[in-house]
């Protein structure tokens, strides 16, 4: 990523909106946007956006699941099997 060329202040955006949104979902390259010298948006395309959202969905049940373990909260896999397999014979 290219930081400098991807912060580009409010007024920028404002005039070349179009410019910034080929330009987002060309390189998937976030741009973050400026006001009165300070970070205020960023703007993804949706491919880009959707993929975080999935990585983060899914670092969530990770670390839930972690956390579970480390209390002993677990169901042993014979007994998730036999459930499963009584469930839907």
């Amino acid at each position: 990523m290219n930081l400098m060329q991807d912060i580009k202040p409010i007024s920028y955006v404002k005039t070349h909106a179009a410019d910034i949104l080929d330009q987002i979902n060309e390189t998937h390259r976030p741009i973050v946007v400026t006001q009165n010298g300070e970070v205020k948006a960023v703007i993804v395309d949706p491919k880009s956006y959707q993929e975080r959202e999935t990585a983060f969905k899914l670092l969530k049940l990770l670390a839930q699941s972690e956390k579970d373990i480390q209390e002993g909260n677990r169901v042993p896999q014979k007994s998730v099997f036999k459930k499963m397999e009584a469930k839907f014979k």
